[in-house]
């Protein structure tokens, strides 16, 4: 779906998440480009063209984003949070020189080996990060 500003009303409505305005913005942040942005970066593209959206909206949407499944979080690292719009299962590629993440397909890794559950529980899913830099 290509996603504009125009259908993310429904996007939202679909989550059960009520349109506001700085909602559409910050939505529309996420999915025009399909890309991993840190809270920081959203604020910065909603505010270029309304600057009226401050730090605490934005960090409380992406919040509410993560509770109705519209979005998922990966953390990088204990400092390094980014909110990816792909909530597909899919695993990362981490480049730490450059900051920059991106989607591996889930049906390209298998992983083997994993240890048997506690008793009672279920898996809910697995989050691989692989960290790259460049060869010296």
């Amino acid at each position: 779906m290509r996603y504009s500003r125009d259908n993310m009303a429904g996007l939202l409505r679909s989550h059960d998440i009520n349109p506001t305005h700085q909602r559409i913005e910050i939505a529309y942040a996420l999915f025009s480009r399909m890309e991993h942005l840190s809270a920081d970066q959203v604020m910065t593209q909603v505010n270029v063209h309304h600057s009226e959206t401050s730090k605490a909206t934005v960090y409380n949407t992406l919040n509410l984003f993560l509770q109705k499944g519209l979005i998922r979080e990966v953390i990088v690292d204990p400092n390094k949070v980014f909110y990816d719009p792909n909530t597909r299962p899919h695993h990362h590629l981490y480049d730490v020189e450059s900051g920059r993440l991106t989607d591996i397909d889930a049906e390209e890794i298998h992983i083997n080996g994993l240890p048997p559950l506690p008793e009672g529980m279920t898996m809910e899913g697995i989050d691989l990060i692989v960290r790259i830099r460049k060869a010296a």
